[in-house]
């Protein structure tokens, strides 16, 4: 007797129902973080169901490259099964608890030890929060704790940059540069203030004529420099900074920014915050990005690449003149989170710093992978015709793309060639971000050589359609 045929499979067709299931489910119940909501439930939602190494897969089975490693914060790549175990084996023996009522747990005692040994010196004391926007609202709160503890309330102005992000609470969305963010909210409050970036490629469009980096990076410290002397350096608490500024357009300053930058914020007495969100645990080549260019920050903030983006986890670090002074304050501190080093998200990041020194992958940032990718972006597009200048360090990199080249001049808004450049990149199975018209990608610091390769030719490809669409090619 023959034997009955199987009945034969339709994966794709089964996966293309659910898929707009969950589209439909998501439009009608899911808004998503800046994103408009009519366009996007009218297109429908990408859904990624996995993901490994620096590949993620949608509900129809495409792969797709992740050249943004998440939001710029999966630093050993998806799917790593020791990072599953710890948080699995710390779910079994302590799901949660909190720091209030005098309490700690083991992770958090030792996540905090681990990250003072990585930290600058001085950056013993250390607090733990949930997202890059909780640490920097913590910080300016701890900021002006400081300040009324020395006596001092009258400063209570923070300084930070145009085009920089620190992230979406009220406070944090105030002390954005990133201006689009501020009208929905009726923002920014009152005592946030801001000074140039030091954005040397936009420095002809904006009206600072054809000057070199160097100048230009003397410049940007003078006006900063005016700025705090116009407002009183009495009244100035800090100044917030990344070290390279990464939602405004991955903007890396002159060679010559950061050393006066520090001189003047020693010289007016204003503490120096640093963003590490972005550029820590190994995103420059240095465990932190204050390394990379010499900072000597009173404060830092880090996230992402924490816990390789596998837990929710931020965390704030004082160095020795605020931590002395607030934990010597001899009073409540009255500020804290319900999930504040929470067990879970701190063994997940305790073994994600574990494996990042015990594999040398900051190293390999800093000694090989990161050089070769440096390299290889500029030998695919400084030369493209829509490409006005390739920027970048360690894993980071943008391509800035421009209407003339020769003139340094920008496409006009309604020419939208970031945005065209993104859809190309959506057809072609790449995650690249596009910032106005810059094209950043930030890829897993695991990421080979042959991966790179891979991800540049659809980079590529994608920017010379965009180029095409423009008419530029």
């Amino acid at each position: 007797m023959p034997r009955a045929k199987k009945p034969v499979a339709k994966p794709l067709l089964r996966s293309g129902r659910q898929t707009k299931r969950w589209q439909a489910l998501d439009a009608a119940h899911h808004i998503h973080p800046f994103t408009q909501s009519n366009l996007l439930a009218a297109e429908g939602a990408r859904v990624i169901t996995r993901a490994k190494g620096i590949y993620l897969w949608d509900s129809n089975g495409v792969r797709i490259v992740d050249g943004m490693s998440g939001l710029w914060c999966v630093q050993i790549g998806y799917g790593n099964r020791e990072l599953a175990q710890a948080g699995y084996d710390a779910l079994k023996q302590l799901p949660y608890y909190n720091h209030f009522f005098k309490t700690t747990n083991p992770w958090t005692i030792e996540l905090a030890a681990r990250l003072t040994a990585l930290l600058p010196d001085g950056h013993t004391r250390l607090l733990f929060a949930d997202s890059g926007s909780e640490a920097n609202d913590t910080a300016l709160k701890l900021i002006r704790y400081y300040w009324n503890l020395k006596g001092r309330p009258e400063k209570k102005i923070h300084l930070s940059r145009a085009l920089s992000y620190h992230g979406v609470t009220m406070a944090t969305a105030s002390l954005s540069g990133l201006t689009p963010m501020h009208p929905q909210w009726d923002l920014p409050f009152p005592g946030f203030e801001k000074v140039p970036a030091p954005y040397w490629y936009g420095a002809k469009g904006a009206g600072y004529g054809d000057i070199d980096p160097e100048e230009f990076g003397a410049l940007v410290t003078r006006e900063m420099e005016k700025k705090i002397v116009d407002i009183g350096p009495d009244r100035i608490a800090s100044f917030s900074a990344e070290p390279v500024q990464g939602a405004g357009g991955l903007i890396v300053p002159p060679a010559n920014y950061w050393p006066e930058v520090m001189r003047i914020c020693r010289r007016y007495d204003i503490l120096f915050h640093a963003d590490e969100v972005i550029t820590g645990f190994g995103r420059t080549g240095e465990w932190f990005g204050s390394f990379t260019y010499n900072l000597q920050p009173d404060i830092i903030t880090m996230a992402k690449g924490l816990s390789s983006g596998y837990q929710p986890i931020s965390a704030i670090s004082l160095g020795s003149r605020m931590g002395d002074a607030i934990a010597a304050a001899g009073e409540e501190l009255v500020h804290g989170y319900t999930y504040s080093g929470h067990p879970v998200a701190c063994a997940v990041a305790l073994k994600n710093v574990e494996i990042l020194k015990r594999d040398g992958i900051v190293t390999r940032v800093k000694r090989k992978i990161g050089p070769y990718f440096q390299r290889r972006v500029r030998e695919v597009f400084a030369d493209h015709p829509l490409v006005g200048e390739v920027r970048g360090a360690g894993m980071l990199a943008a391509m800035e793309l421009v209407e003339n080249k020769a003139e340094r001049q920008s496409f006009p808004k309604n020419r939208n060639a970031g945005t065209i450049c993104r859809d190309h990149c959506f057809e072609n199975g790449l995650v690249m971000r596009a910032i106005r018209d810059t094209m950043v990608l930030a890829p897993a610091l695991i990421i080979t050589e042959v991966e790179i390769e891979h991800m540049l030719r659809k980079a590529k490809l994608c920017i010379d359609l965009t180029a095409k669409d423009l008419g530029v090619l």
